[in-house]
């Protein structure tokens, strides 16, 4: 029987999104994946690109509110930044909590750090998050 993760951060449309494509691609045949917002605002234009570079089409997920998720059970709920980890409502039914605070490529972009970088360097420190993650469970 697979895992169900769920990924949480504010707006579901880079970091939440990039962890969900990530997961799916390398491990789809151990979870059931799904990433929601505290507040979503769709998925961003960059995302798509930046995991189109590495090979992942998140171009078919989906952006959802985390209200939708709350009467299901997962394994995991992981939020993705600190902004979701307060905000996010209660999972009663989650068998754990994790929380990897991602930085948000666009409050890097703010800091100076050109756009696609920012979230370049979102989905890099994700994948190394999701690999070890992975292999923590096997």
């Amino acid at each position: 029987m697979k895992q169900r993760v769920l990924f949480l951060c504010t707006g579901n449309r880079a970091r939440s999104q990039m962890a969900e494509g990530l997961l799916r691609h390398f491990a789809t045949n151990r979870f059931e994946v799904f990433s929601a917002g505290t507040k979503p605002k769709g998925l961003s234009r960059t995302t798509l690109q930046v995991m189109l570079e590495i090979g992942i089409d998140v171009s078919n997920l989906r952006f959802m509110p985390a209200k939708e998720f709350l009467d299901q059970e997962f394994d995991y709920v992981i939020t993705v930044c600190n902004s979701a980890r307060t905000e996010c409502p209660v999972f009663a039914a989650a068998k754990r909590r994790l929380h990897w605070d991602v930085k948000d490529p666009a409050e890097l972009e703010r800091a100076g750090i050109a756009s696609i970088d920012a979230f370049r360097g979102a989905r890099d420190e994700l994948r190394r998050r999701i690999e070890k993650f992975i292999s923590s469970l096997l």
